[in-house]
């Protein structure tokens, strides 16, 4: 009887011995050695007909590149061991949806907008080229209204409004390709 009443206390010292101790060991973020541990991000480069979208990409990608304490961002190439240089180079909308009204003419209701990017990485130190040109490319879908009969539809304002979040898209897996361990 004594031991039944003492069971509950024992259980819960036992859980919480061994839930303390496997947390014990657990370090937030990646523990993964860059060859380089500062980096200079060149200009963005834009050939993508989307000229709004290189300052867009390019203060989201040095957002990303900060937040990861393995690295320092330096503002001159002379003092950097990596170069990062990207280029925007198109983009692309593909239509999704289309207006169910039978006298449309086929006004798009919702599209896919993709931001198509290259990315090189070089050492500067042995002067070696760890990534060479490699496409990576960021899609968010665009939603717009029908319109009505005097105004027209907002897909061009839907496009606008999305690029920031296309440009976050993009950086993010531009970060992850230059920082996670290759």
């Amino acid at each position: 009887m004594e031991i039944l009443r003492k069971l509950p206390a024992l259980l819960l010292a036992t859980l919480l011995t061994f839930g303390l101790t496997s947390c014990g060991h657990y370090q937030l973020g990646t523990q993964a050695k860059l060859s380089f541990s500062t980096l200079y991000v060149a200009p963005v480069e834009n050939t993508s007909g989307l000229p709004q979208t290189t300052a867009l990409v390019a203060t989201q990608l040095r957002e990303k590149l900060l937040r990861d304490p393995r690295i320092q961002l330096v503002a001159d190439p002379a003092a950097a061991q990596a170069i990062l240089e990207v280029k925007l180079v198109r983009h692309s909308r593909e239509i999704t949806a289309f207006r169910p009204e039978p006298d449309d003419t086929g006004l798009a209701r919702k599209s896919d907008l993709t931001l198509h990017a290259e990315l090189t990485l070089r050492d500067t130190r042995g002067n070696q080229t760890l990534i060479a040109s490699r496409p990576i490319s960021a899609t968010r879908q665009v939603f717009s209204t029908a319109g009505t009969a005097g105004a027209p539809s907002d897909q061009s304002a839907a496009a606008y409004q999305t690029l920031p979040l296309l440009a976050d898209s993009l950086a993010t897996r531009i970060a992850s390709a230059v920082l996670d361990t290759w």
